[in-house]
């Protein structure tokens, strides 16, 4: 059995991590109108694609678990479609190297394995290691589309909703322009 088996379901502090249904309250009780539908698993955006549960595509979100080498973190949101260089994301956030996270720093500090990596899953890291960046374009988009912490379900929220709850969990959004 792995590491990551062993200490499932454990934040960096030893908490357990929100689960699908309390992030939904937690919408509800921020006064966040949203809705949510299920459907089969989706690891990447192509499963995304193939399963369309979303209009058009507008307002999928690719979602990146990033990390430097001195540990700093970062969730980086943009369209599905957005091509991300890593080392201009980088230069621009004066971060030095960006690699991707590891799934069991993803466990501790957001709280999800792969393909459930969302902006609503930043209400797990409760020690604020992670910064939260957003593409500009999503900003401007009327709605997003996020997994509540969960890859079998997809929630509908406005993007001033999503900035509201990220700030509300103190993480609030840079906003950067990704073209």
């Amino acid at each position: 059995m792995n590491q990551i088996q062993i200490q499932a379901n454990r934040l960096i502090d030893g908490s357990t991590p929100m689960n699908s249904s309390q992030i939904l309250e937690k919408l509800i009780e921020l006064g966040i109108d949203c809705t949510t539908i299920d459907h089969p698993p989706m690891f990447s955006v192509s499963d995304s694609k193939s399963l369309r549960a979303t209009p058009e595509g507008q307002g999928d979100l690719k979602n990146l678990f990033l990390k430097n080498k001195k540990g700093q973190m970062w969730l980086v949101s943009c369209h599905e479609d957005q091509i991300v260089d890593l080392k201009e994301l980088a230069r621009r956030l004066s971060a030095g190297r960006f690699s991707f996270g590891s799934e069991q720093r993803l466990m501790e500090y957001l709280g999800v394995h792969p393909g459930s990596v969302s902006p609503l899953a930043l209400i797990n890291d409760s020690g604020c290691a992670v910064k939260f960046i957003i593409d500009s374009n999503l900003v401007n988009t009327k709605n997003l589309y996020v997994h509540p912490l969960i890859n079998t379900r997809t929630t509908t929220i406005r993007s001033k909703d999503l900035l509201m709850f990220a700030s509300h969990i103190d993480h609030p959004a840079q906003v950067l322009n990704f073209d």
